[in-house]
This record gives structure tokens, C-alpha cells and sequence, in this order.
């Protein structure tokens, strides 16, 4: 069986290691290092990744995490701002080992503790005044230092950073930061977080809440405006991928449909009776399939994978991933020739548009606030169809992808 073969991406910039073109000729002697700040949350931290892998510092950055206690009592804290949370969680510990020592001998560590034994301080956890000093004692050998975030709980330590060290760093913030854009150098957002400032966003939020929405004014000089999520889904992973997985996907009769299987959220809620109305339309498209291969994500449901298997579990060409290691995401954006992917996460709809093939999309209807939006623009960038069963995979839609 022939290796797999990826089509050149356009004006593939080889002589560049797979710099993107408007890098040309200056990131390296600019930005030789970073330093990423993350939450822990997979889907976040893999944009501030992504992007430093698209500037050529794969191995050149090092990455802190701001984190919350977890468990127990830190589930109705988790709104509050990380230090503050943080404080309170420490003094409702201490009260409690003062008021239950004895009998916390007995039961070990307390529920609400970040994760039992594996505490805060397994976590290599972002500083400000160590990060500051980094940048200041190394700039005048190393250059600036490029620094990423992304994620609610960052926004503190980056604009604190920049405030510090204003002349050393450059300070990229991923997601919009609601306000105040100043204080960093850089925000890239998704088009689809200024939904509240349109007509129609307007009208779904009361008046006395318009100051409490994100963002508050419209994007300025500091902002760049993506479509999706920024991930690490380029031709060069897609084409280690195809390698990796060439043993276990290359045999596979073809074409290969990909399933992906989210959960419902905030601005998307679905239940039980979405997962049934996709494994049937599934079912009127197993016809024009050779492979099914279907996984589900952190967020799902565990009632939802039992739908599943019940539905298509018996068919022979249908696999259902059990959720072990190795996981076959990144091979299943290699591999397939088509997705069908569950309206609630932006993330992987991004990865699965990147790569320039079919995507179907179930449950957008079900979307609210700047979902709609979302799923509106990718509709009519042609880039996402509405995933009705009808479909004959065999025969794909073509676009230019993200």
C-alpha cells in the first residue's frame, strides 16, 4: 500500500521551515523566543501553540500556566478573579484544617483540594516578577520576548507583564479581553466575539447589560479578526499525521467519513435527541461510505456514546473510538475524505475546515448568540453544510480552506 499523498499547500514557503509568507525575511532576527501562558484547557492553550509554531519557535518557547483550585467548594468560586478565588480558597482550607484536624487524619485531603495530592504545586505556575526579570536580563542578547496567552484567567498576567516590561516584550492575547486593549501589543479574536455589538446581538441583551458584554467598542488597531479558532493543524502536521497513521488508516476502504462528537454548551445546548437524529442520518449515508469512524470529546455526554454504539455499533463498517491512547484525532484529519462534526465547538470545526475538505456540520440550528454567527459566516464562505443524511460522500464539495 502507497504512503498517503498530501497536496502541496499554495505558495509553500519551504526555504522558510514552513514560516508562513508574511514572516519573510525578519521573525527570527525580531522574536527568537516565547513564552506561553496557559489555563490547562486543551482548546485554549492550543491556540497560543499553534501560533508560535506558525512563527518557527516550535522549540524555542517555554510554557507557565495560571491555575485554579479545583474540586468541591472551588465550583461556585471559579467566576471570581484566579487571585481572589485563590486567596479565599486558601483561608476556607486553613479554617477547615484548624476545625477538622483530627478527623482530617483520617479522610486524607480535603475534596475541594486542586486535584488531592497533585497540588498547585505540581503545576509549573506563571509568575509575573520571574517572567519580567527573564525578559529584562536576556533582551539585550536574546532580542524581545514574545509572549502568548490565551484564556479569561491569563488576561491579568499578561497585562501585567507588559505594563513591567513594556520595552522587552511583545504581548499577544488570544481571545477578546473584553476591554482595554492597550495593554497588550496584540489581540486575535474570532470575528464572531463583535456579534454583541451588531444589531441583532443588541436587541438579545437588556440595555443595563451592554456594558458587561464582550467586547465594548469595535476592533481597533490592536486587534486582528480571524474566522474560527487558531489551532495546530498545518500541512506540516497534517503530513506527520498521514505518516503516523499510515499502518492503521491506509487500509481502510475508502471514502472515510469522520464523526466528531462534542457536547452541549452555553450557546449551543442539545441532548439526547440530536445524537439519535445524527446516527440515523448516518445510517442513510452508510451507502455511499467504505469507513465510519466516530470519537467524542471531553465534554460528551456519557449517555451520548451509548446512543451511538447501540445505533451502529453492530455495522462492520463503523468504528467507534473508546476514548484510549493513542488518540487518533490528528490521524482522522489526515485520513479522511469528509466530517461530520457536532455544531458546539469552534475548535474543531476550525481544524476540520483548515484541511480543506467536506464539512458537515449537525445541530446548528440549535446554536444561540455569537454561535449563529459563527456557523453563518463559515456557511457563506462556503467552507460548512448543513449535515441532512442525503448526502453521497463519494461525491465531495470543494473550497478554499481557513
Amino acid at each position: 500500500m502507497k504512503p498517503i499523498r498530501l497536496p502541496e499547500p499554495p505558495a509553500s514557503p519551504r526555504r522558510m521551515g514552513g514560516v508562513p509568507d508574511i514572516f519573510e525575511g525578519g521573525v527570527h532576527g525580531v522574536i527568537r523566543r516565547a513564552v506561553i501562558i496557559g489555563t490547562g484547557f486543551p482548546a485554549s492553550e492550543n491556540q497560543s501553540i499553534g501560533l508560535v509554531q506558525a512563527l518557527g519557535l516550535s522549540d524555542k518557547h517555554t510554557l507557565y500556566r495560571v491555575t485554579r483550585p479545583r474540586g468541591g467548594v472551588n465550583e461556585w468560586l471559579h467566576w471570581l478573579p484566579v487571585s481572589l478565588h485563590k486567596r479565599l480558597y486558601y483561608i476556607i482550607s486553613q479554617i477547615c484544617r484548624l476545625l477538622l484536624r483530627s478527623r482530617a487524619r483520617k479522610l486524607g485531603p480535603f475534596p475541594w483540594e486542586n486535584g488531592g495530592n497533585a497540588g498547585l504545586s505540581s503545576i509549573l505556575e506563571a509568575d509575573v516578577k520571574s517572567i519580567v526579570r527573564m525578559a529584562c536580563e536576556t533582551f539585550e542578547k536574546d532580542g524581545p520576548l514574545l509572549v502568548v496567552a490565551s484564556g479569561r484567567d491569563t488576561i491579568s498576567i499578561t497585562s501585567s507583564i507588559k505594563r513591567l516590561a513594556s520595552d522587552n516584550v511583545f504581548v499577544v492575547q488570544i481571545q477578546h479581553p473584553r476591554s482595554r486593549l492597550d495593554r497588550f501589543d496584540l489581540v486575535i479574536t474570532p470575528k464572531h466575539d463583535y456579534y454583541p455589538l451588531t444589531p441583532q446581538g443588541k436587541e438579545q441583551v437588556p440595555r443595563f447589560l451592554h456594558k458587561w458584554i464582550t467586547p465594548h467598542e469595535p476592533p481597533d488597531k490592536h486587534v486582528v479578526l480571524t474566522v474560527g479558532a487558531l489551532h495546530q493543524v498545518d500541512f506540516t502536521a497534517l503530513r506527520a499525521a498521514a505518516i503516523t497513521w499510515h499502518e492503521e488508516f491506509a487500509p481502510m476502504p475508502k471514502p472515510l467519513l469522520v464523526v466528531n462528537i462534542g457536547g452541549p454548551t452555553r450557546y449551543c445546548r442539545y441532548g439526547p435527541d440530536l445524537v439519535k437524529q445524527l446516527t440515523a442520518s448516518l445510517h442513510n449515508v452508510l451507502a455511499s461510505c467504505g469507513t465510519i469512524r466516530i470519537s467524542f470529546s471531553r465534554r460528551t455526554p456519557a449517555k451520548h456514546p451509548y446512543i451511538v454504539v447501540k445505533e451502529l455499533g453492530a455495522d462492520p463498517k463503523v468504528y467507534i473510538w473508546n476514548g484510549e491512547e493513542p488518540n487518533p484525532h490528528m490521524g482522522h484529519l489526515a485520513w479522511a475524505d469528509a466530517f461530520v462534526i457536532t455544531a458546539d465547538s469552534v475548535s474543531m470545526l476550525s481544524e476540520a475546515c483548515s484541511t480543506g475538505k467536506p464539512v458537515y456540520v449537525v445541530g446548528a440550528e440549535r446554536c444561540t448568540w455569537k454561535l449563529t454567527d459563527f456557523h453563518k459566516t463559515l456557511r457563506e464562505r462556503g467552507l460548512t453544510r448543513p449535515f441532512t443524511g442525503l448526502e453521497d460522500v463519494r461525491i465531495p464539495y470543494s473550497f478554499s480552506s481557513l
